[in-house]
């Protein structure tokens, strides 16, 4: 990170102390306006521009920066585009004794205006000197600093419209933003598949993005134009669209996973047991609650999984005690939340106003429960959240490292595992493919690249056989 210009420190410096601001501030005001000029630098954003300031935020949001850093660095930036806008640079003896800057401190409206509107990328800037006339129109277009608030809210009505995941939301709204900090938040009127055709080429040659980024990228602007901007992107010329290279999942061995095993705490032990012994994935073990267990069946079965669908897949038979000994600790935790009072879990969409006391009723708690209870302040209540998927990688990982395995072994490993063991005990393809939800056959074929080839090479009439 380039360091603040000498001359630009000195004058920051003495607005700071003219303002009384304390020596513990005035380091961390200093921290956010090189954390602003490097930022301007990596996104060819003109740091004199005002406009510059809402993408900022942005970034910030998205580094899971709090209100309160967010309104320091507002103010940092502020400073110095007032010491721009006096023409102090091109002036060192007036800088050296500024007359009464007036005290810098954020009201409602500013905290309102840049902060949770330049949160979103909202904010208009105020000299927006680019602007070309539409043919046919009588308003005049802005070419950039134009608002995409109606582009965001479509976004996410579109993606909830369809039920798709927080994830798929959180990704094509990143990269939304992105596209947006790029076109210099140009009018979206004016986008066109040019723009996007640049934006890739950014990305595979300043950025050295991999193919699977690059189709990430392609896929959220797809969505973006077809659903809201209602245009299509034709033909792109001109850019190649990276293919992704076949890619060979990390497998474990039966010895390897058992030494993990070995090395997990509890209740780590059992959610790594039932992502291997039934090949879910780690938002799908997380996700399950008490009525998902059928003991007496021998099943579980997964409710809205990946694509919303759901699938049962066998409980493995030499963990059922160990099951059965979770459930009842899960009874006796229950039994304490019912007589703190709490409001329950969490339910999907809106289960709760339909069944009024699902959220305390036993067979809708998680089978993996978090620690803590969660407050929720839209209800001023507490209620419980199923483990966070963060902890199990982390202890995932832990053990990983302790058992000195020379792999790249993660949570979706175990899955990985699950279908290559099952393809090597020669089972079925399409019954691997249905254990494990894929909806077409050729996503379970590349198990079949995990084991070595029992093929026999010399010709042979199956009347012989």
């Amino acid at each position: 990170m380039l360091p603040i210009p000498s001359l630009l420190q000195e004058i920051f410096e003495k607005y700071l102390q003219n303002r009384r601001i304390p020596n513990n501030l005035q380091v961390v005001y200093k921290k956010w306006l090189r954390y602003y000029l490097d930022f301007c630098g990596k996104y060819n954003f003109p740091p004199a521009h005002k406009d510059s300031l809402p993408q900022f935020i942005c970034k910030l949001q998205e580094k899971k920066q709090t209100e309160e850093q967010q309104e320091k660095a507002v103010i940092s930036v502020k400073i110095y585009h007032e010491i721009l806008e006096a023409k102090i640079l091109s002036n060192k003896e007036s800088a050296s004794q500024p007359a009464s800057p007036p005290e810098y401190t954020l009201s409602k409206d500013d905290k309102a205006f840049f902060v949770r509107e330049a949160v979103n990328g909202l904010v208009k800037p105020e000299n927006a000197s680019k602007t070309v006339s539409q043919p046919g129109n009588k308003h005049v277009a802005q070419l950039t600093g134009a608002s995409w608030k109606k582009e965001y809210t479509g976004l996410e009505n579109e993606i909830r419209v369809r039920h798709y995941s927080p994830k798929t939301l959180a990704t094509y709204k990143g990269w939304a933003r992105k596209f947006q900090a790029f076109t210099e938040s140009k009018n979206p009127e004016l986008l066109s598949p040019e723009d996007v055709k640049e934006f890739l080429t950014f990305l595979a040659v300043k950025r050295n993005v991999s193919s699977t980024t690059q189709n990430q990228a392609f896929n959220a602007l797809l969505f973006f134009y077809r659903h809201i901007l209602k245009k299509e992107f034709g033909t792109i010329d001109g850019i190649v669209r990276a293919k992704r290279k076949p890619y060979i999942p990390v497998v474990l061995s039966r010895e390897e996973i058992d030494s993990i095993l070995h090395l997990l705490e509890k209740p780590y032990d059992l959610v790594v047991k039932l992502l291997y012994g039934c090949g879910l994935r780690l938002f799908e073990c997380l996700n399950l609650r008490v009525h998902c267990m059928n003991f007496d069946a021998g099943i579980l079965t997964v409710h809205d999984g990946k694509g919303q669908k759901d699938r049962t897949v066998p409980l493995p038979e030499t963990i059922l005690p160990e099951l059965k000994r979770h459930l009842e600790t899960l009874k006796d935790l229950h039994k304490r939340d019912i007589a703190k009072k709490y409001a329950g879990v969490f339910l999907v969409n809106a289960l709760e106003q339909k069944y009024k006391k699902a959220a305390k009723n036993f067979i809708w708690q998680w089978f993996f429960p978090a620690k803590q209870l969660t407050y929720e302040q839209k209800s001023a209540k507490y209620r419980r959240y199923h483990l966070h998927e963060t902890l199990v990688q982390k202890a995932i990982k832990e053990a990983v490292d302790k058992s000195r395995i020379c792999k790249r072994a993660s949570a979706h490993t175990f899955r990985h595992s699950f279908a290559t063991h099952l393809l090597q005990a020669n089972y079925d393809i399409r019954t691997i493919q249905t254990l494990l939800g894929h909806s077409d056959v050729r996503t379970t074929m590349i198990y079949t690249r995990c084991i070595p080839s029992r093929t026999v090479k010399e010709a042979k009439s199956p009347l012989d056989f």
